[in-house]
């Protein structure tokens, strides 16, 4: 669709080249800029109706075969006499068929817009552009998003067409105030984004501030989609913590949106950005919302088992197996029943490297042969690895149950950024003892309460503490009794 916001852009610019009724003048400069003839995906039609000329300019793999035959069709029955005063009234009004249209008077806008998708219709005499959205994007179904499964509820996800994907939460939200607001990026890539939020609850300062922050990006192009807009945005480079929260799912971007967040898409992308987010919004499940209170906050508990264990167990596992004097007497069955030629920190360091290839190989191996990647890691970093004396078989066991712990966090850059720091951990453990892991896991919390995202603090409601809302982090609450949003988001209205 033609969105009416890109035009609200376009204006606030002055016009450098304006659609003039010098018709041939308007074709040639069109013609240059799209590289028609040089692009053989560039379609040029030059047709005539009701006496005057008329080209059409579009992109093939955007064109709506069946739209533009019918369009061109209403075009053949035009009259000469319909069209000798005020044409472009008449041409929109009466015999153009189609819901998405719009005019400009900026060549310049005109390309941008061929070039995005939608046909423009230059006609013999009229100082502006006919802009007809008849574009269609390859596009796959709305699936669900292999990373945020559930048992029960939506199985529909998000896809790679922005417009799509509004669509997708329009369906779940209908409120008067919801807004969809049109922004762009990128000097080449001309990457279409969208800022999405409930006007009368979320907070206008966070508003304001992505706005601001997108119209200061100066690059050539988005590649990369939200991940790069995210660092243009956030910045703290060297911090491997994500400061947005990715969802693929409809229904978790929709609660979200209820409870007074900003949403940032990008067209291109199958997931949207979802800010601001606290550490333990990365935790969360949708999975705990389609089961009873109870037994989401069973299954909260044990995901919040396996993230911290992803995180401390190994380390604290290398400072009692190498210390045997900090264990009390029952517990002294943790430990290495036999020592290896290799040392325990650069067996786990040699293991943490196998994983991460073996993640690695999975990612780029095709479904078929994805047993048997299987099988040769089962072999390599299991048995054969313990009877070469590579690794001991409490190393092998420790390390995957922190893997496992890995895999059941929910989001997966946190996930990779727990992992750096398990790493780190295990390090200062293994060089400084008691003192090296007390100083970096004080250091852990120290980063992560120095971290903020739209004044909202990383680790809140923990640090600073709030009872109440930490409550809500711990347990699952039953949504009957879920009747204020965040206070952190700052919402313009506080009740549900």
């Amino acid at each position: 669709m033609i969105e009416k916001w890109r035009r609200v852009i376009v204006k606030k610019e002055a016009i450098r080249n304006p659609v003039t009724t010098n018709f041939e003048e308007n074709i040639a400069f069109l013609k240059r800029e799209l590289g028609v003839g040089e692009s053989f995906d560039m379609i040029h039609l030059e047709l005539k109706y009701g006496g005057k000329q008329m080209h059409f300019f579009l992109v093939d793999g955007f064109a709506k075969d069946f739209s533009l035959t019918q369009i061109q069709r209403e075009l053949t029955l035009t009259k000469p006499e319909e069209i000798e005063t005020n044409p472009l009234d008449h041409l929109i009004k009466s015999k153009i068929p189609y819901v998405e249209i719009d005019t400009s008077d900026d060549l310049d806008e005109v390309v941008d817009q061929v070039l995005a998708g939608p046909a423009a219709l230059v006609v013999e005499g009229v100082d502006e552009v006919i802009l007809i959205d008849t574009r269609t994007y390859p596009v796959r179904g709305p699936e669900e998003p292999d990373t945020e499964q559930v048992i029960r509820g939506a199985k529909d996800g998000f896809v790679e067409t922005m417009v799509e994907n509004a669509a997708l939460i329009r369906r779940r939200i209908r409120d008067r105030t919801f807004r969809v607001e049109f922004m762009q990026a990128g000097r080449r890539s001309k990457t279409d984004m969208s800022l999405l939020y409930i006007g009368d609850i979320a907070d206008p300062s966070i508003i304001k501030q992505i706005k601001e922050s997108v119209e200061k990006i100066d690059t050539d192009g988005l590649p990369m989609g939200d991940k790069t807009i995210e660092e243009f945005l956030f910045g703290h480079h060297l911090n491997p913590y994500p400061l947005v929260r990715y969802s693929e799912r409809p229904d978790v971007t929709a609660s979200h949106l209820l409870e007074g967040h900003v949403i940032i898409m990008v067209d291109g992308s199958p997931s949207v950005m979802i800010t601001p987010v606290s550490f333990w919004h990365h935790l969360q499940h949708a999975e705990e919302y389609r089961q009873k209170p109870l037994v989401g906050t069973i299954l909260r508990g044990v995901r919040f088992a396996a993230v911290w264990a992803s995180i401390f167990l190994m380390p604290l596992w290398y400072l009692f197996a190498t210390q045997e004097g900090l264990l009390p007497g029952p517990m002294h069955f943790i430990g290495i029943a036999q020592d290896g030629e290799v040392p325990i920190y650069l067996q786990f360091l040699l293991a943490e490297i196998g994983i991460e290839m073996l993640r690695m190989a999975a990612i780029h191996t095709p479904n078929a042969l994805a047993t048997a990647l299987g099988l040769v890691a089962a072999i390599l970093i299991g048995q054969v690895a313990i009877d070469v004396g590579l690794f001991s078989p409490e190393v092998v066991l420790y390390l995957a149950i922190a893997a496992i712990g890995s895999f059941a966090t929910p989001s997966y850059e946190l996930s990779l950024a727990n992992r750096i720091i398990r790493v780190a951990l295990l390090l200062v453990t293994a060089i400084f003892g008691v003192p090296g892991f007390v100083v970096g896991c004080a250091a852990w919390v120290l980063l992560l309460t120095h971290v903020k995202t739209f004044d909202m603090p990383y680790l809140w409601p923990f640090l600073p503490f709030n009872a109440k809302a930490l409550r809500d982090v711990i347990f699952r609450a039953p949504m009957p009794l879920k009747n204020r949003r965040p206070a952190s988001v700052h919402p313009l209205d506080p009740d549900k």
